[in-house]
């Protein structure tokens, strides 16, 4: 009896340490549901202008066990400031404001609200040549129509609401659609697909020798070679196995507003050094953990690396990135200090999008000219090591025995597909031996229709195969 007891109460330490620390986070709950509400409707009103209520109710509905708490989130927009609020119950929490070239960011005061000054435009002539002309291509096949058809089609539950469809085949568009309201220059968000993004502003970087992988960090707060944090490399942190204790990012849920993940996001005004300051979990490189502050504090050291401002990450983006590939209408958010939001927040055409994964199917070489260092991309989509879910260093990954790599192989997935993924559904698929790339982006449900666009994936497979 006494034996038991003292399981009982062993069992119960950790459970009592749970709740409490539950307790304590759950006061951030409403500012960050409400900080979410801003900022995604910030982005979808100025940044995509896309109808606000529509995205709202779809959003919501894509979000497990928001229904509880749904009623009580509104929100307006002031259109003359260029500024959405969220409320809960009716009260003003949470403020997002646009501002002309970097997108929305949450307000924590009006003075670091103010607008940054734009860097010079300076576009350069795009490398990869045109994937398509001015209006959207249709099918070419009945197969790929019918295989749009049936991504477009709305099932009973959960919901799917595609808004884009882009298929390349050998660099050009052979078909693609678009939602009412969405078009072929409609900014649309990438979520955590910004991820990969950042991986490849990194993979740039390593090539000009300005970060290294395998080396610490360059983190100030990390420097100390006594602090168990120093250990942690930027492989480590493309990877997700930093260690950082910061919840986790792999669903979009109510339960999720209690992680300090999305207190980075949408309380504190310094997202990288709230990150940066976190303890450790497990010891770097041992454990695997998605969580957007891997990626954020990723964000710092590129910003830094490029001048230190939101204006020179721009700069750089563009220069090294975006004008070479020809992505335009591109947009970056960033913090409040001029960090990029690079864990969730960049906004694209379905065709710049594209563009991207036609540049990794390309092995980072554009027109001739190496972007990316040599095994760049094959280490990017290399599985790290016991994680079931199947990801490399900055993209997803069907390669390797994973439980993720091998569940989406048998839905028809290509063994050496890769892809850039973002929350409620967003995707960048390349398929090499089927030289492949498959954009597909919406607001679905929270496995973001994984069962719908792998359909998708195998109907265009089967459609292109004799091509």
């Amino acid at each position: 009896m006494i034996r038991r007891r003292h399981i009982l109460i062993l069992a119960a330490v950790p459970a009592l340490g749970m709740l409490s620390w539950a307790v304590a986070r759950a006061q951030d709950a409403p500012r960050i549901s409400t900080g979410f509400v801003a900022h995604t409707l910030c982005s979808a009103t100025f940044v995509s202008g896309v109808d606000p209520d529509q995205t709202f109710a779809e959003t919501m509905a894509a979000m497990p066990g928001v229904g509880l708490i749904g009623w009580a989130l509104g929100y307006s927009i002031d259109r003359d400031r260029r500024e959405v609020t969220g409320t809960l119950l009716g009260l003003s929490r949470a403020r997002a404001r646009y501002s002309d070239g970097f997108g929305c960011r949450m307000v924590h005061d009006d003075a670091a609200a103010e607008a940054w000054p734009l860097p010079a435009e300076h576009p350069r002539r795009p490398l990869l040549p045109d994937i398509a002309g001015p209006a959207p291509v249709e099918a070419r096949s009945p197969e790929l129509q019918r295989a749009l058809d049936h991504a477009f089609a709305e099932p009973e539950q959960p919901p799917r609401h595609t808004r884009a469809i882009v298929v390349l085949k050998d660099g050009r568009v052979i078909a693609e659609r678009y939602a009412p309201g969405v078009g072929i220059d409609t900014p649309l968000l990438g979520w955590s697909a910004t991820k990969s993004v950042m991986s490849a502003l990194t993979g740039i970087l390593v090539r000009q020798g300005k970060l290294a992988l395998d080396l610490p960090a360059p983190v100030a707060a990390w420097q100390d070679s006594a602090d168990p944090r120093h250990g942690i490399t930027v492989d480590h942190l493309l990877r997700h196995t930093s260690g950082l204790a910061m919840g986790s990012s792999l669903s979009a849920s109510l339960a999720s507003t209690v992680a300090p993940v999305n207190r980075m996001k949408y309380i504190e005004p310094d997202m990288a050094g709230f990150a940066e300051a976190a303890a450790l979990d497990t010891p770097p490189g041992t454990a695997w953990n998605y969580h957007d502050g891997n990626t954020v504090i990723l964000s710092r050291l590129i910003r830094d690396a490029v001048g230190g401002d939101a204006a020179a990450v721009l700069r750089f983006a563009r220069s090294e990135l975006f004008d070479p590939l020809g992505m335009r209408k591109v947009t970056l958010e960033f913090d409040a200090t001029g960090t990029p939001e690079g864990s969730s927040q960049m906004l694209a055409p379905a065709r710049a999008w594209a563009r991207f994964g036609q540049f990794y199917l390309d092995d980072g070489v554009v027109g001739g000219k190496r972007v990316l260092p040599a095994g760049w991309v094959e280490r990017s989509v290399t599985p790290t090591a016991g994680v079931w879910v199947g990801i490399g260093a900055g993209f997803w990954t069907n390669r390797g025995a994973s439980f993720g790599a091998t569940f989406r192989r048998s839905r028809g997935w290509s063994a050496d597909s890769f892809y850039a993924s973002g929350t409620f559904g967003q995707y960048v698929v390349v398929l090499p031996s089927q030289r492949l790339v498959i954009v597909r982006f919406g607001i679905s449900g929270d496995r973001g229709d994984i069962e719908g666009v792998s359909r998708l994936v195998a109907e265009v497979i089967a459609a292109t195969s004799e091509d």
